[in-house]
């Protein structure tokens, strides 16, 4: 009995083979040279170990309860899925008026596809991954999963660069700047498993605003979600980009994401972590060239069980980098999270600047947030800072605005708006704040 006991808590892999790779390679009639790319690294997947809370980056991780007979099963989505399946909240412009391009996915199938004249006159390339492959191979095969997340990194990260199933690549010439932004959307509608790719490539002097989305309704069992973002950020190049997050409950998300930035290079990167069962997201800035500068903001908002721990790291790899965290989280109910952030200076990386902050409020004496901060300076004549703090929710402020009428339910969303203003205020896009805010409300009423 001890025994069964302990092989059932044991951390399984997905029941995924060689097979289903070939024959996801052979669906979409993919070039030698991906197939061949995707049957390495399913070698590798097959030699890594599954991570566990014996590893240090999984250490408070544990993600034994997932259920791999749903969660860890290929999607099977018909053709019968359409773009209006989408919420529409999620299909509207959210970075200005006008949609430059739009593609949308629903579980691993592209339901729709737009690109206004101007991106494609610029020479602008935004793309269902597939397609790019196809039509586009010498940029793709230059740069996915070559020199940002790469197959070795750890066994999720293996598994996405051989069974990847679907996917945006965002591409920009030297010198342009894209004068409309790019859209894309997951929607995932079934219990199983998606595993989906972002490759966007700024060259020398590019410029382009980006938003992604990944969301989904609440369903009665386990699926997962395999994710990689990568961003490859040109010298003097400028990419603002926001990822927001709204899974179901039901979702256990593994993603890692990871930004090149060059000399001079800018990334502004906000990202908003709502929905999800369990969530481990590494996030990724590496400061390649001198002068460049990465900026990171994050929302995020769990409530009932939700569990998400959030790994980032800002690597100075250069003379002259800065870099800028603000990572800010409100916890309701029996939610939990953890943050990880590690500032590091390689040596000769001099005049290094570096912050990180991450601030947490409790709504409940069930909630708990782990923050962990750090830094590794291999450097001399540095400035990096980081800071920390997490407490609850002032119930003396919330008394000070119920004694003047003010009902508790709007007294509580009056302080966590407040609470959210300092990484709002860092967010380019008014419509992107106002969606934030949104779904803060939603939380804050337990409509999720």
């Amino acid at each position: 009995m001890a025994t069964r006991r302990r092989t059932a808590r044991e951390f399984q892999a997905p029941p995924l083979s060689r097979a289903d790779v070939e024959a996801l390679s052979a669906r979409h009639n993919e070039p030698d040279w991906l197939r061949q790319q995707r049957l390495a690294a399913w070698d590798l997947y097959e030699s890594l170990p599954m991570p566990t809370t014996q590893d240090e980056a999984w250490r408070r991780t544990d993600y034994r309860h997932i259920n791999w007979q749903s969660a860890g099963l290929l999607s099977a989505n018909g053709g019968g899925a359409r773009f209006e399946d989408i919420p529409a909240g999620s299909r509207e412009p959210l970075l200005g008026e006008q949609q430059g391009a739009m593609v949308a996915f629903i579980n691993d199938r592209l339901v729709h596809y737009e690109s206004a004249p101007p991106l494609a006159e610029q020479g602008v390339i935004v793309s269902d991954l597939h397609k790019a492959v196809k039509e586009h191979p010498e940029l793709v095969r230059k740069h996915l999963m070559t020199h940002a997340v790469t197959p070795d990194i750890d066994k999720f990260a293996a598994l996405n660069a051989a069974l990847w199933t679907h996917g945006v690549f965002v591409y920009v010439p030297r010198g342009v700047q894209a004068t409309l932004p790019a859209h894309s959307i997951f929607y995932a509608t079934q219990p199983a498993a998606t595993l989906g790719h972002i490759l966007v490539v700024l060259e020398e002097g590019a410029q382009i605003d980006y938003l992604h989305e990944s969301l989904s309704p609440t369903l009665d069992a386990d699926a997962s979600f395999v994710g990689v973002v990568e961003l490859i950020v040109g010298a003097g190049a400028n990419l603002r980009f926001v990822n927001l997050q709204d899974w179901g409950h039901h979702m256990f998300e593994f993603s890692h994401q990871r930004a090149r930035v060059a000399p001079d290079g800018q990334l502004d990167w906000v990202t908003g972590q709502m929905g999800g069962k369990l969530i481990k997201a590494f996030m990724e800035i590496d400061l390649d060239g001198e002068g460049s500068w990465g900026r990171m903001s994050a929302v995020y908002f769990p409530s009932g069980d939700q569990f998400m721990d959030l790994d980032t790291q800002q690597n100075h790899n250069a003379p002259h980098t800065t870099s800028d965290l603000l990572f800010k989280g409100v916890l309701k109910d029996a939610s939990r999270t953890v943050w990880q952030g590690m500032i590091k200076a390689l040596p000769g990386a001099q005049k290094t600047d570096g912050f990180q902050a991450n601030r947490n409020m409790l709504m409940s004496n069930k909630a708990r947030a782990d923050s962990i901060p750090g830094l590794e300076i291999e450097a001399d004549d540095v400035r990096c800072t980081h800071a920390s703090a997490t407490g609850k929710i002032d119930e003396e402020l919330i008394f000070y605005l119920m004694a003047r009428g003010i009902p508790r339910d709007e007294a509580e969303k009056l302080i966590v708006d407040g609470f959210f203003v300092p990484v709002l205020d860092r967010i380019p896009f008014e419509s992107v704040r106002d969606r934030m805010m949104a779904y803060v409300e939603r939380k804050l009423l337990g409509r999720d």
